[in-house]
């Protein structure tokens, strides 16, 4: 088997860019899963603090019970950009796949059309959970607590 070195290193940078990609998928998630992690806790010490048994006044009633919807919406935001995340995260691995096995010849039948196809779905997914995790931060930022009635 006669390789040039062009071929070899065509065929490394084919294989490592789509790498690359899944790093900042899984850097992502890990950054999505903390911010929930941190909605989460806020919610449950919020619930507490309206189901438990300590007397609140009705000005702080009523806005830990707005906090709680806004956690709400918190959470299916983080959720829906992990489910994209991941979903990016299996097309580019897909891509990987493909690629993998057109260079090893082991599928013939395999159409370049499938690369490209679950290359750029994986893409569009990642900016998809990006643009939401915008959206959740601004949110965020938005529903802040910066006026939190004494108890």
């Amino acid at each position: 088997m006669n390789i040039t070195i062009d071929a070899l290193t065509s065929n490394i940078q084919l294989a490592l860019a789509p790498v690359f990609l899944l790093t900042a998928v899984a850097t992502l998630v890990g950054a999505i899963s903390t911010r929930l992690a941190r909605t989460v806790d806020r919610m449950r010490f919020v619930q507490n603090a309206l189901y438990g048994s300590q007397a609140l006044s009705d000005k702080l009633r009523m806005h830990y019970e707005i906090e709680l919807r806004e956690f709400k919406m918190r959470g299916r935001l983080c959720t829906v950009a992990i489910f994209f995340n991941v979903l990016s995260g299996v097309l580019i691995s897909l891509t990987v796949l493909e690629l993998f096995f057109f260079q090893t010849g082991s599928v013939a039948l395999l159409q370049t059309g499938y690369v490209v196809a679950t290359f750029v779905l994986g893409l569009i997914s990642f900016m998809t959970s990006l643009l939401i995790v915008l959206a959740e931060v601004v949110y965020a930022y938005r529903s802040a607590s910066w006026d939190m009635p004494p108890s």
